[in-house]
C-alpha cells in the first residue's frame, strides 16, 4: 500500500511539475487571453446568453481553483528550499545564532520575541560608529553591555 502510495506521489509530483512549468510561461498567457478574445467575439453567434456567460464563468472558476492548488504547492516547495539554505547559513556562520535555525516553526509568539530582540539589535547598531559591523542578538548585547559597563566604572574589570 505504501509502494502504491508513493508511486501516485511521484506522479501527482511530476504532473504538478510540468503543469507549473506550463502555466508559468508567455504562452500560458496568451492562450488564456486568446480563449477570452474567442470568447467575447462568440458573444454575437450566441446572442450573449445566459450558456454562453455560463461557459466562462465555470471554465475560470474551475482554472482558478485548480491554478490556486499548484501556486501553493509551488510555494510551499520554494518557501521549504530557501528556509533548507537559509539554515545552512545560519548553521555554518561563526558567530550566528543558532536559535534563527528552523525560525519558521515557532509560534507567532516566539517569532515576536526574537523581533523584539532583533529591533534592540538594530537600535544598538544605529549607535555604533562601525555600520557595516554584524553579530548576532547574543554578541550584540553583550558587546552593548561590555560597553556600557566600561563607560560607568572605567576602572573596573569585567567579570571580576
Amino acid at each position: 500500500m505504501a509502494r502504491k502510495k508513493n508511486k501516485l506521489s511521484q506522479i501527482l509530483e511530476r504532473f504538478s511539475l510540468k503543469a507549473t512549468k506550463a502555466t508559468g510561461t508567455s504562452m500560458s498567457f496568451i492562450l488564456a487571453l486568446s480563449v477570452i478574445i474567442v470568447w467575447g467575439l462568440t458573444g454575437p453567434l450566441f446572442r450573449f446568453s445566459d450558456t454562453w456567460q455560463l461557459v466562462i464563468n465555470t471554465s475560470t472558476t474551475i482554472v482558478t481553483f485548480l491554478m490556486v492548488f499548484l501556486i501553493q504547492r509551488t510555494q510551499n516547495k520554494d518557501a521549504q528550499a530557501i528556509h533548507l539554505k537559509l539554515n545552512e547559513i545560519v548553521a555554518a556562520l561563526e558567530g550566528a545564532s543558532n536559535n534563527l535555525i528552523d525560525v519558521e516553526d515557532l509560534t507567532e509568539g516566539e517569532i515576536e520575541t526574537l523581533h523584539t530582540h532583533y529591533q534592540k539589535l538594530v537600535l544598538m547598531a544605529k549607535k555604533d560608529i562601525k555600520l557595516t559591523e554584524s553579530h548576532s542578538v547574543e554578541e550584540a548585547e553583550a558587546r552593548h553591555n561590555l560597553k556600557h559597563s566600561k563607560h560607568r566604572h572605567p576602572n573596573s574589570v569585567v567579570g571580576a
